[in-house]
């Protein structure tokens, strides 16, 4: 998801509560804080020795332990609040993908996507995931791409079973 796209999200559900999935079933909590929100620049050389460059978006989620049993969620006009006072400083760039930081005693520490999105009256929810790794000079490299396989239970011509 782009940067511009998740303003524009927040700003459209800027009433409902705020909520982080950072696995299936599991939430950051309630007590979280928006606690930097980073402008990444990437300037990579892959195994390939091919040039990439990109930036990126990084908010920082936190779970404050003083608040452990609060149990209202920052509203989404907050943290478009905060981003918003975070942009008139060190502008964003709008076309850079937006990541989320977080960790807890249970999860480390990663840079997750954004998987989805899901609301409803009170509740606006970013399905975060993490990406996997991968190498992207494949054929440089020698390594196979992953074909797919299918198995099925009919005869296919010049099987020899039919």
């Amino acid at each position: 998801m782009k940067t511009s796209e998740f303003l524009e999200l927040l700003n459209a559900h800027k009433n409902k509560e705020l909520l982080f999935e950072y696995t299936p079933g599991h939430f950051v909590g309630a007590n979280y804080h928006i606690t930097e929100i980073k402008n990444i620049t990437v300037d990579a050389i892959d195994c390939g020795a091919n040039g990439d460059f990109w930036k990126e978006t990084i908010v920082q989620l936190w779970e404050s332990p003083k608040e452990k049993d609060k149990t209202a969620f920052m509203s989404a006009f907050k943290a478009l609040d905060i981003l918003n006072k975070v942009d008139q400083i060190k502008p964003m760039v709008r076309d850079a993908e937006i990541k989320f930081e977080y960790s807890n005693d249970t999860f480390h520490t990663a840079q997750l996507f954004v998987n989805d999105v899901v609301w409803n009256d009170t509740q606006f929810v970013i399905k975060l995931a993490v990406e996997k790794t991968d190498c992207k000079a494949k054929a440089t490299c020698g390594v196979p791409e992953e074909v797919e396989t299918v198995t099925s239970s009919a005869c296919a011509p010049g099987s020899g079973c039919c």
